[in-house]
């Protein structure tokens, strides 16, 4: 995006990738079809330490024009929940789209391209020399686009963290974001036997609640709702689940209790949840009236399950850490930068874009945005 804008205002480009094969984040995206926008983004879907700083970009080059790009090359996409939007047929057409872009203002790119040092110049208009294992080359203007530390073994690196040190940028701890959760308590066990269910809840922290699906995996908790949520999450803090969101369990139970007296409380709750669920939730949290019928079980006993089944509190021991991550949290200090051009304020010249700088955006096309919003703004002044 980056590249292309500045090729569209006639600049002398080149993209450098490490990689054998570029876009390879776009490729993976959305199972194959990248979620390449979202229809709702607004600055308040994003997460940074100086949370204003996003604005601008969003602002300058918004989810309407990339759809409006997507539309210029007939690519065919769909809106799915809350706004996301895939591609019909497959990720490539996205990937595809920017490279023809690319190719039609003379931009070059580069794979396989190790760089193994960057220098700052005064040399006329040149002001980077940046060496590579295939020889130098000078810039009047460096972007670094280099993504965080997300997903390794699609060649995430901390080398634009590098990168911002040398030239005297702060970056800030990163960790690991929109990421399952892992268990080493009871939980543990609880979730591999539910291993592949999933169910629609409400999840939250004291900073954030989320409406979507949850899912039970072999090594945790996953799911739009739990990825969503760890954005918010710290290290040692609970969760709170609402396994029947938007209903009044107590009262429910309370008519149940009248309607079915004799029934036993898994087999009522067996009619909203899945039987192997409520199964686990009668051994967690009513194993002493697992065999006492309804009319037996004191209306305050339901009451306080009703609590526990809409507020079920459970403890994290961690996360899966960079190698699932679908973003970083933290990175270049965005307070060292111009939001209007995202040129270091450090050195002239110097830009960050994307994933790079601590600004994280909420699962559903908020990354790519951001990706395509802040690739756009350097590209106007580079």
């Amino acid at each position: 995006m980056c590249a292309m804008t500045a090729g569209q205002r006639g600049r002398r480009v080149l993209v450098l990738d490490s990689s054998n094969k570029i876009g390879k984040k776009i490729l993976m995206s959305g199972g194959g079809r990248c979620n390449f926008t979202n229809l709702y983004v607004e600055p308040g879907n994003f997460l940074s330490a100086n949370p204003h700083f996003c604005i601008s970009a969003l602002d300058r080059y918004t989810q309407w024009d990339f759809i409006a790009l997507v539309d210029k090359h007939r690519i065919p996409w769909h809106e799915r929940l809350h706004g996301q939007l895939f591609c019909n047929d497959s990720a490539k057409d996205i990937l595809a789209m920017l490279v023809a872009e690319c190719e039609q203002v003379g931009v070059g790119i580069r794979t396989h391209v190790e760089i193994t040092g960057i220098t700052a110049i005064d040399n006329g208009e040149a002001r980077f020399r940046v060496q590579t294992a295939k020889g130098d080359l000078t810039a009047h203007s460096l972007v670094v686009a280099t993504g965080g530390l997300s997903i390794p073994t699609l060649g995430a690196s901390g080398f634009g963290y590098d990168i911002a040190r040398q030239f005297g940028h702060s970056v800030l701890p990163t960790r690991a974001g929109l990421v399952p959760f892992t268990f080493s308590d009871a939980m543990k066990g609880v979730t591999e036997r539910l291993s592949g269910l999933a169910l629609p809840s409400t999840v939250s922290v004291p900073a954030a609640t989320f409406s979507e699906a949850l899912l039970f995996t072999h090594r945790g908790l996953s799911g739009p709702a739990v990825l969503q949520l760890s954005n918010y999450w710290q290290l040692g803090e609970t969760f709170s689940v609402d396994l029947l969101p938007g209903e009044n369990l107590a009262d429910w139970l309370k008519a149940q209790k009248r309607a079915h007296p004799k029934a036993l409380l898994r087999t009522v709750l067996g009619e909203r949840l899945a039987k192997a669920l409520v199964l686990e939730l009668q051994a967690l949290l009513w194993p002493a009236r697992a065999e006492t019928a309804m009319t037996d079980i004191p209306d305050a006993e339901l009451l306080a399950l009703a609590g526990e089944l809409q507020a079920w509190t459970l403890k994290p021991s961690g996360t899966e850490g960079y190698r699932t991550a679908e973003v970083t949290l933290g990175g270049v200090d965005t307070r060292e930068l111009s939001s209007r051009t995202m040129e270091s304020r450090l050195q002239p010249g110097l830009h960050f874009i994307g994933e790079v700088m601590d600004v994280t955006g909420w699962l559903g096309g908020f990354n790519f945005q951001w990706a395509w919003s802040s690739g756009h703004a350097a590209g106007q002044f580079v």
